[in-house]
């Protein structure tokens, strides 16, 4: 069975765009009816080029910043958003050396390597993922940083559901409004699941896997 697709620009830039999967897709804490294919942005230099000048126009003038932490595969743009706000002379980061780290995942917990610790303990850290759509990926970032003593002074999304998660507001290029009749819901009360649908596919910040 093949599964529709249609493309989705972003509205303040037309060199920011991705793919957007219709049906019913389990993560790791939610079931959602799109599923938003990100691979251009992440991978390609310029899409991740644009999508950080995007991501880093609300940050130049009141968010300092030390550290990057990408997760998600999200490094490549994470490097442009740190090029971003340390060149110039607009931003308050201006001419810094910005930290652009990812973590691990281990047991499914947010860890950082003793070398990393450093650019993160008593650092300004800004967090970008990929997609938030419940927020529990923010929240568990936000607890990795606060463990290893680090300030987190924002988030940021490629696409983000919410506006704020856990009381931190999401800067993002994309919004809920932009991805037509958008649902994320809690498997247990996922209404798809309630009216038999099976799902489709299994999916992460690394791509989907079909299951039927």
């Amino acid at each position: 069975m093949n599964l529709k697709k249609m493309e989705i620009t972003s509205k303040n830039n037309n060199k920011i765009k991705f793919e957007v999967v219709y049906g019913h897709f389990t993560t790791n804490h939610s079931h959602i009816n799109r599923y938003i294919d990100m691979s251009e942005i992440k991978n390609n230099f310029k899409a991740a080029k644009e999508t950080a000048k995007e991501l880093a126009q609300p940050l130049y003038a009141s968010v300092p910043v030390d550290a990057v932490i990408c997760l998600e595969s999200t490094r490549l743009v994470g490097a442009f958003l740190a090029e971003e706000l340390s060149a110039g002379t607009r931003g308050i980061n201006s001419g810094n050396d910005i930290a652009c780290i990812t973590p691990e995942m281990v047991n499914n917990q947010i860890i950082l390597r003793d070398n990393l610790q450093k650019m993160v303990t008593d650092k300004n850290v800004l967090l970008l993922v990929s997609s938030v759509s419940s927020g529990k990926s923010v929240q568990q970032a936000a607890n990795c940083i606060n463990y290893y003593g680090g300030t987190l002074v924002g988030a940021c999304a490629i696409f983000s559901a919410v506006s704020e998660a856990y009381g931190i507001k999401i800067n993002s290029v994309f919004h809920v409004d932009d991805i037509p009749e958008y649902e994320s819901y809690n498997p247990a009360k996922c209404p798809m699941c309630s009216s038999g649908r099976k799902i489709d596919a299994i999916v992460n910040s690394f791509g989907y896997t079909r299951t039927n």
